[in-house]
Formats: structure tokens, sequence, C-alpha cells
């Protein structure tokens, strides 16, 4: 009976061998697959494996499980610490404190109103404009300001501390207000001043002007017969530009620079003109290239009468002939 039992064991297992599915053949082709435990040591020494041989792959493990990772809060003292720095230090948007006792930042310093320059008028880089802003006086302007507009205001009078210290002043246009006295020092000692524009206001008597000047307008004012200093143009060298129209003059201003390009005098009151105004009457070969805009329509003055006048200029001015 065991025989017998032994027997049909062994079919059942024989059975079931034979209806298992069949594996795919696995090849074992590794080159360690032969190798003896002595040569162990040898085929793995990384150490002898040249850096540039060598490959490396980092990779974050993350914990197992459903730890939660956690920093710690802020400490309440360290949070209070922080809130206190941003409370105390606020800032302006030029980045300076408003406790500050001066405002020196890029809306430049304050007016009489306490309002900064900038904000009242449009600062563009060293440009300040201020036009049409019904100002009755000149702001306080930025240190490096170079180029000054307030046309179309009501300012009445220019101070001689209004452009003080401003070294980089390079133009000034106040067309258009209601100017009628300007300081005797208020243009004198600005050294890089080259453009000065004062038309159609209310002035009666030019101050000293800087030497350095290249465009003068002081067109439709009244400055009449003695509002311009004697000589007032005369070391001016690189004046090219003389805008004196509608201002009841009754003379041309003597002398004139010698490279002087345009000279407008329409709308006064001039009545003669001389043979030496323009030209070197002891020297007959002396040309005036320069001068070539001379503008006297307006004028009583008869051009015809001293064609001596013109022989050295290289155009005719421009005016009655009758």
């Amino acid at each position: 009976m065991k025989t017998l039992a032994r027997f049909i064991l062994g079919l059942v297992i024989f059975d079931a061998a034979v209806a298992a599915p069949t594996l795919a053949s696995i090849n074992y082709d590794s080159e360690t697959y032969d190798a003896t435990l002595e040569d162990l040591d040898n085929l793995y020494n990384y150490e002898n494996i040249p850096i540039d041989q060598a490959e490396a792959e980092i990779a974050t493990v993350m914990p197992s499980g459903n730890r939660e990772l956690l920093t710690p809060p802020p400490q309440p003292e360290e949070a209070q610490e922080e809130e206190g720095e941003e409370e105390s230090t606020p800032r302006l948007i030029d980045g300076s404190s408003p406790q500050e006792p001066e405002f020196t930042g890029v809306l430049g310093p304050h007016t009489n109103e306490d309002f900064p320059t900038c904000l009242l008028c449009t600062c563009i880089s060293t440009t300040v404009y201020c036009d049409d802003h019904e100002l009755d006086a000149i702001p306080p302007l930025p240190k490096n300001t170079a180029y000054f507009y307030s046309r179309f205001n009501r300012i009445k009078k220019i101070n001689r501390n209004d452009f003080a210290s401003l070294d980089d002043l390079r133009r000034i246009d106040m067309t258009s207000n209601l100017i009628s006295e300007i300081d005797e020092d208020a243009f004198r000692k600005l050294p890089q001043l080259r453009e000065l524009v004062l038309r159609d206001n209310k002035i009666r008597q030019l101050p000293e002007l800087p030497t350095t000047l290249t465009f003068i307008d002081i067109s439709n004012n009244r400055l009449g017969r003695k509002g311009i200093k004697q000589e007032a143009f005369k070391d001016m060298y690189d004046l090219h530009h003389l805008y004196l129209t509608d201002n009841n003059l009754d003379h041309i201003p003597l002398p004139l620079p010698e490279n002087l390009r345009a000279l407008h005098l329409q709308n006064n009151n001039i009545l003669e003109m001389h043979e030496d105004t323009f030209c070197n009457v002891k020297n007959l070969t002396y040309i005036r290239k320069a001068l070539e805009d001379i503008r006297l329509d307006g004028n009583p003055i008869n051009l015809s009468k001293t064609p001596q006048a013109y022989m050295c200029l290289p155009r005719l001015p421009i005016g009655s002939l009758v």
C-alpha cells in the first residue's frame, strides 16, 4: 500500500509540472557570473576608475509613509522684530525718508508752499517744465537743472536768487509771463547759460547778461530807448541770433558781435542807420559773411538812403526802400 500511495503521489506531481506555463529562458551573460570570490575585489574596485569615466546619479529619496515635514513657525519675538523694522523705515518713491528735514530726491526742492517742485512741474532728466501752471514766482529748481521752461504763467519779477548756484543751466524760456522787473544779477553769474528767451512780457530794462549767450529772444517787450545798456552785446563772441522785435527801439544796439547770423528788429521805431552800423568803412575789402538775416521791416527807416551800410553784407536787409 505504501508503494502504491507513493506512485500515485508521483503521478500527481508530474501532471502538475506538465500543466504549468513554460518560462522564457534566462540568458546569464554577465561577465561576473563565473567569477570567483577572489576576483570580486578587483572587479568592483571603484577607487581606480578615472573621474571622467565614472557616472553617478543622485536622487532624493522620499521617506516612506505619510510623514509630513513641517518647518517650525517663527518665534513671536522674531516676527515682532521684523514688523518693527518694516514699520520704522517708511520710504518715499525716490528712496528717501519722509522724516528727513530736506527733500533732496528726484522730486526736487520744496516751494514756499512746502510742495516738491517736480510734483508741481514736470522734471525729465535735467529739464524742468513749468508751463501754464499759473505760477507767480519761479519755484526752487534742482541743482542739476540744465533747461528751464516756465511759459504762460503770471510771474512778474525775476529775483537775483531764482537761478543762484545753477551752474549747469543752459536754457531759460519764460515766454508769455508778466515780467516787468529783472534783478541786475539774475543771469550774470550763470556760467553755462546759452539761450535766453523772454519774449511776450513787460520788460523795460535788460540786466547785465552773461557773455556765454548764443541765442537771445526778448521780442514783444517794452525796452524803448533806454532798455538796453550801451555795448550790451559787444563781448558775446558766440552770439548767433538776436531777436528784439516789437520793443519800441529807436536805434540798433551797437556794436554787434562778429559771428552774429540773425538780427530781427521788426516793428520798432528805428529812424536811421549809419554806414558803419554793419560794415567797416575804413576797410573796403571787409566782408561780413555770417550776418545773412537782417529784418528791419515795420520801422520808419528808409534803407535806400544808406546804401554804403550794406556793402559788406552777403544779403540786403529786409525793410522799406521808400
